[in-house]
């Protein structure tokens, strides 16, 4: 019975079961079909809920989070009706949570259950709470308890509140509330919803709001926080990039060019077209002016590491806040600027924080290197100092002609002033003076403050009227000295190390000039330019050169360096002709050398006739090839030929030598201008037609001073960069022999005798330029003509000693020609300039002595070839020479040659010597050594005088008589010889003589001789 009943029992659970499950499937089909679209949770599995394809209408749901589902609650919010609903889910029947509700001991059931949901209200249908009771009715056994909830410790009623999360949950519902009921009043349309929210009282009311506040809070450490790791990540992305910077190299280095004399005196600060900057020493520095640049620029400098965070952040807010663009720069953050990113400085956008970055980290690692001190005197020398000029020293020699020590606390604190806006602040820009003076005031002032000066020193400054004893602006070259030849070294040191890195600046150029030769050089040419009226010249040029190194020791480009158009022209690095000074070095001097086929010294003769037609061969015109004088010399010993500057025998040199050969030896020696090309023809031998250039004609002459050993011209002693390094330095050496010694002696002793020149200069070649007072100097002068007459156009002059070469040119700019063919104006600058060149500079530094002169090599020979006297090399053969003799009859009275009217009584035969003309193959005869003369015909006008002795016998006792008979000559003077020993002489009469001789009667034979003016003589003979 009771299994029956039990079975019964078991059916209609089944059959209440499958009915539960019918209603289910029906209200679940029913919920579809209203409302097409739910969501269904359970405590168990989820259940499809949608057929496939069905179009959903229903506004979308918010699904349960796992905490709601865990509590039994789902929530869904309508938008629509601004309402939400809460759904119990599953095992929790409702949401009641009071005691009954507690109480009650039905099993959770294990069924899904069903959920319907309608517009306004909600329905909860649950069979399984019928199940469990009818369960629980019909079993025999007593019920089992409930099981226990999560939150129950006991089977007491649970607090709604008994458990900290559920309340924190409950608060999080709370919350969501409150924000769906916000969002619900909202606009739907999503623009509009947008600006709604940024409605400015909402925005305010959000903002300020607990939840607002604490936002904020996290907010601002988020960014704070990113920031930091913003501004580290930058600080190691930027680093990398700075490898390559060598701080513990760095130094601000000048870029000004200083050009210094041999001895260091300063000849000019090529500042440039361009910003310059000269660096000095912290010690070179005005205290004040470090005192002052601090309180303006960085009053913490001494305070910060290099970076000074505050004032970082001080100026960010007063740009951030339009309070205007403040700096925030430290001095060694603006040291580093202007050291490395100068091309970046102007640079103030966004586009610039990197290189404020770079700027920071390398600030902050020079502070680890360098003492304060250090980088305030590195600052001081690189900043900005209005228009040009850099640093501090640049400044105050600019605007006070002052050193940087100097400097006054007015004129420091006016200095400091203006690297804050250097092109407005500038003192010259004179419609900011008063901003000048203003920041002046200001910078006295925070001086004040920090205890640098005392007020009263602050108020002094301020009254002084500083912008008064601001210096005119200068030109770039007002101060230069030598600038002729300041600007050559200039040209060949951009030639050298290119126009760039010069222009750079920074290098120390040590010349080879000496400043007191210069001074010396420059008022000999101003006293020649007071001269100039004289021939109608409007320039003067010297070069000087140091014979024993090639240095250019002296140079005057013109005689006025700052004439309008032609001023700055340099003369001495000009192409001119040479006239006549190219004539030792083109022809004479090869013309000495040794080799076959050729055999001269200074004797040897190169006759001086006319040779037009070889000259002029091939030339169409007017041409004809005459000495200065017009005359025609005839026989002439090269001495004389060269000494005064006869143009035959110098043509004659030249075609000996070959015009190839002779130009050579020019360039050997260092005329490295003169006729570059060999296309030129016989005149180039009197320097014509082609050109040198002055400065390498002196140096050719110091290179016969020197014996024929050439050096090259220098002009730079040393070079150092701006950081002190030595980029070349010069050295001598032994030069290269480039003629021999004997050849260069005899070219320098002809030109050094004065009587040598007599012949054309008579006396004048023995006065001043020739002659130089006390000092032992060879000269030689020049002229050239015009193309289109014989008017002088140039006149030069060449005079060198054993220690100074130097050559002076006179003329006009343009080339126009001189009133005259003087050469008193060259010849007087040379003489001014050499006398105390030498008994100064030289005799000072021990370099010279009164009587110095070039020495005589060993292997010079002092000969008799062709009857004349002269020196000759040591290789001279007169057999070889070319040298012949031929007998010719004279008269032996006057030495001339015979004729067919002279007095066969009177003829003799000499043996006299000639050569062979090598371009008119004449013979070319010499005087002989006692006097005959092959050039002079007797003309048979004289008459010997005539003498008798008038005793008849030799007796002892009588006193020895003569009479005398004067013949075209008058009577000079008589001698008795006794047995061929000289007794008695007198002057002679015409008529009866008596002698002071008494004869003792042993005399075999007593002569008496007359002669008479001319320097005939005539005997009579008495006894054997």
């Amino acid at each position: 019975m009771t299994d029956s009943k039990s079975n019964s029992k078991s059916a209609n659970i089944k059959n209440n079961a499958k009915q539960t499950a019918t209603n289910r499937n029906n209200s679940m089909h029913e919920f579809l079909s209203n409302k097409n679209s739910s969501r269904f949770v359970t405590n168990k599995q989820p259940v499809k809920l949608v057929s496939p394809g069905e179009k959903l209408r229903q506004p979308m749901k918010r699904e349960a989070t796992p905490m709601k589902q865990y509590l039994g609650i789902h929530e869904e919010k309508n938008f629509a009706n601004n309402r939400e609903k809460k759904i119990p889910l599953g095992g929790i029947s409702n949401l009641k949570t009071d005691s009954k509700l507690r109480e009650e001991n039905t099993p959770k059931p294990t069924e899904n259950a069903t959920i319907k949901v309608q517009s306004n209200n909600v329905n909860l249908v649950t069979e399984s709470k019928e199940m469990n009771k009818t369960s629980a009715k019909n079993s025999k056994d007593k019920p089992k308890a409930p099981k226990k909830s999560p939150f129950m410790k006991s089977d007491r009623k649970m607090n709604v509140y008994s458990s900290l999360v559920y309340k924190n949950k409950m608060k999080q519902e709370a919350k969501a509330r409150r924000e769906a009921e916000e969002l619900a009043k909202l606009p739907k349309e999503p623009v509009k919803r947008f600006f709604a929210k940024l409605a400015p009282k909402r925005v305010i009311r959000n903002l300020f709001s607990k939840k607002g506040l604490f936002m904020l809070l996290k907010f601002g450490a988020a960014m704070f926080l990113l920031a930091i790791i913003a501004v580290g990540g930058l600080f190691l992305y930027f680093k990398k990039d700075l490898d390559e910077i060598r701080l513990d190299q760095m130094k601000v280095t000048g870029t000004v060019n200083t050009y210094l004399d041999r001895n260091g005196q300063t000849l000019w600060e090529d500042k440039g077209d361009g910003d310059y900057r000269l660096v000095v020493d912290g010690d070179n520095i005005s205290t004040y002016m470090r005192q002052a640049t601090v309180a303006i620029e960085d009053r913490d400098f001494y305070n910060h590491p290099g970076v000074n965070f505050s004032a970082l952040i001080r100026a960010a807010l007063s740009t951030v806040t339009g309070r205007g663009v403040q700096g925030g720069s430290t001095l060694t953050q603006q040291l580093i600027k202007q050291v490395y990113f100068a091309d970046e400085a102007g640079n103030r956008t966004v586009s610039g924080l990197p290189r404020k970055i770079k700027e920071m980290i390398l600030a902050l690692e020079v502070e680890k290197m360098y003492s304060k001190e250090q980088i305030i005197t590195m600052y001081l020398n690189e900043s900005p100092y209005g228009g040009r000029r850099n640093g501090v020293e640049s400044a105050a020699q600019a605007y006070f002609k002052k050193s940087a020590k100097d400097l006054t606390l007015g004129e420091s604190a006016l200095l400091a002033s203006i690297p804050n806006n250097p092109t407005l602040l500038s003192p010259y820009n004179t419609a900011y003076n008063k901003s000048l003076i203003e920041r002046q005031h200001k910078t006295l002032d925070v001086m004040v403050k920090m205890g640098y000066i005392t007020e009263d020193q602050a108020k002094a400054a301020k009254e002084e009227k500083v912008l008064e004893s601001i210096q005119p602006e200068s030109s770039r070259y007002t101060d230069i000295k030598a600038p002729h030849f300041v600007l050559e070294v200039k040209r060949q040191l951009e030639e050298k190390y290119g126009v760039k890195t010069m222009r750079a600046g920074g290098f120390t150029i040590k010349t080879s000039l000496d400043l007191k030769a210069q001074e010396y050089a420059e008022k000999a040419v101003a006293n020649g330019s007071a001269l100039m009226y004289q021939n109608g010249s409007d320039n003067i040029s010297l070069s000087s050169v140091d014979v024993e190194t090639g240095q250019v020791i002296a140079m005057v480009g013109s005689a006025d360096w700052n004439k309008p158009v032609y001023g700055e022209v340099n003369a001495s690095t000009s192409l001119l002709e040479p006239g006549s000074s190219i004539k030792p070095i083109l022809d004479y001097a090869p013309l000495f050398k040794q080799r076959e086929g050729a055999n001269y010294g200074a004797g040897s003769i190169l006759k001086d006739e006319n040779i037009d037609n070889f000259y002029c061969a091939g030339f169409t015109g007017n041409c004809k090839l005459r000495n200065y004088t017009g005359a025609f010399y005839g026989n002439t010993s090269i001495r004389k030929a060269l000494a005064n500057s006869l143009n035959i025998p110098a043509v004659k040199a030249l075609y000996i030598n070959g015009i190839e050969d002779s130009i050579k030896t020019a360039h050997d020696l260092g005329d490295l201008s003169y006729c570059t090309d060999t296309s030129g023809g016989l005149s180039i031998a009197i320097g014509s037609g082609c050109t040198v250039k002055l400065i390498e004609h002196a140096n050719t002459y110091a290179s016969l001073a020197r014996g024929g050993v050439y050096k090259p011209l220098s002009y730079i002693l040393e070079v150092k960069n701006g950081s002190g390094d030595v980029l070349e330095k010069w050295e001598d050496t032994s030069g290269n022999r480039v003629l021999d010694s004997q050849a260069a002696y005899m070219v320098s002793d002809i030109l050094s005798d004065t009587s040598a020149r007599s012949m054309v200069f008579g006396s004048l070649g023995a006065s001043f330029g020739f002659v130089v007072p006390g000092v032992w100097t060879a000269t030689k002068t020049g002229t050239t003509t015009t193309n289109v007459s014989t008017v002088t156009k140039d006149s030069l002059i060449a005079s060198y000693s054993p220690v100074v070469a130097t050559v002076v040119w006179n003329g006009n700019h343009d080339g126009r020609g001189l009133t005259n063919s003087s050469n008193t104006i060259v010849r007087r600058v040379v003489n001014d300039y050499m006398e105390p060149v030498h008994k100064d500079v030289y005799a000072n530094a021990g370099k010279w002595k009164s009587g110095d002169k070039v020495q005589k090599p060993a292997g010079i020979q002092t000969l008799t070839v062709s009857g004349i006297t002269d020196i000759f090399p040591s290789w001279f053969n007169n057999k070889t020479s070319g040298a012949q003799t031929e007998k010719m009859k004279f008269n032996r009275i006057n030495k001339h040659k015979a004729s067919d009217c002279t007095d066969p009584s009177l003829i003799e035969e000499v043996d006299i010597s000639f050569t062979i003309d090598p371009i008119s193959k004449n013979k070319s005869f010499a005087k002989s050594a006692d006097g005959y003369d092959p050039f002079t015909t007797d003309d048979c006008s004289y008459r010997a005088p005539t003498v008798r002795i008038k005793n008849s016998t030799i007796n002892s006792g009588s006193v020895l008589k003569f009479e005398a008979k004067a013949g075209s000559e008058q009577l000079d003077s008589y001698t008795v010889s006794v047995d061929g020993t000289v007794v008695a002489s007198g002057t002679a009469q015409a008529g009866d003589n008596t002698t002071t001789y008494t004869m003792n009667g042993s005399e075999t034979s007593i002569v008496v001789t007359l002669k008479d003016k001319a320097g005939s003589t005539i005997t009579s003979k008495l006894g054997s």
